[in-house]
């Protein structure tokens, strides 16, 4: 799914581009519509349900007989072990596909995600593109990739050894929270844009641009 036009596309590499006329650093930036499919969660509720219909059938059996019954033509009848146990397991299935089914639905699926997971799996795939993308393919390792994820409305931004060796992670607050400002109110591309900006002041600081430097990593922005 592509979130951005052509001209927002080019906002944020412009930005990545005057943002390193002033340092030594490199800018990735990577914007992405997830992080992780969420898959082995999915598993987990869906799974939780089934155990929890069992759950309540093992403790409360009659009105679900009481209902099959009835469905069936209202002629009550005695219920074998067997017929009891594959009842048990009926239920048990139906409450995983049905959780899986519904699960399957984006905005459902992400509501139910607990924040942390998102923010562990965020910040993997962040690690995972800047080991693809920034890690070490510079001459001084540095480096810096800004990281955005939609589904988890998530951002994060990974450093080089060098400039994480100099900058203390609060220091990327500001940025993260001017990139998110903009964000909010729908102007992704712009958010992108002030948060390299806010990035590339602090590299400037620190590492300020040598006359032999040159531009080492693609200044375009890489929608994933």
């Amino acid at each position: 799914m592509a979130y951005l036009s052509e001209k927002e596309h080019k906002l944020v590499s412009d930005a990545v581009a005057q943002a390193e006329r002033a340092t030594s650093g490199e800018i990735v930036t990577v914007l992405a519509d997830r992080s992780d499919g969420f898959s082995d969660v999915v598993l987990v509720y869906a799974a939780g349900m089934a155990f929890t219909a069992m759950s309540v059938f093992a403790a409360l059996p009659l009105p679900f007989l009481d209902l099959w019954d009835a469905l069936i033509g209202g002629w009550g009848h005695d219920w074998t072990t067997g017929e009891l146990a594959s009842m048990t397991i009926a239920l048990g299935l139906t409450a995983f596909a049905a959780t899986w089914l519904l699960l399957a639905i984006d905005p459902l699926r992400f509501a139910l995600i607990p924040k942390p997971v998102k923010a562990a799996r965020a910040r993997d795939a962040a690690i995972r593109h800047f080991k693809v993308g920034a890690e070490s393919r510079t001459h001084g390792r540095t480096g810096v990739l800004l990281y955005l994820s939609m589904r988890e409305h998530r951002a994060e931004i990974v450093a080089d050894e060098t400039i994480a060796g100099q900058v203390p992670a609060e220091v990327w607050g500001e940025a993260m929270a001017d990139m998110l400002a903009e964000i909010r109110e729908g102007r992704i591309a712009e958010g992108l844009a002030v948060g390299v900006r806010d990035v590339g002041a602090v590299l400037a600081e620190r590492f300020p641009r040598d006359a032999e430097d040159t531009n080492e990593l693609p200044d375009r922005l890489i929608e994933v």
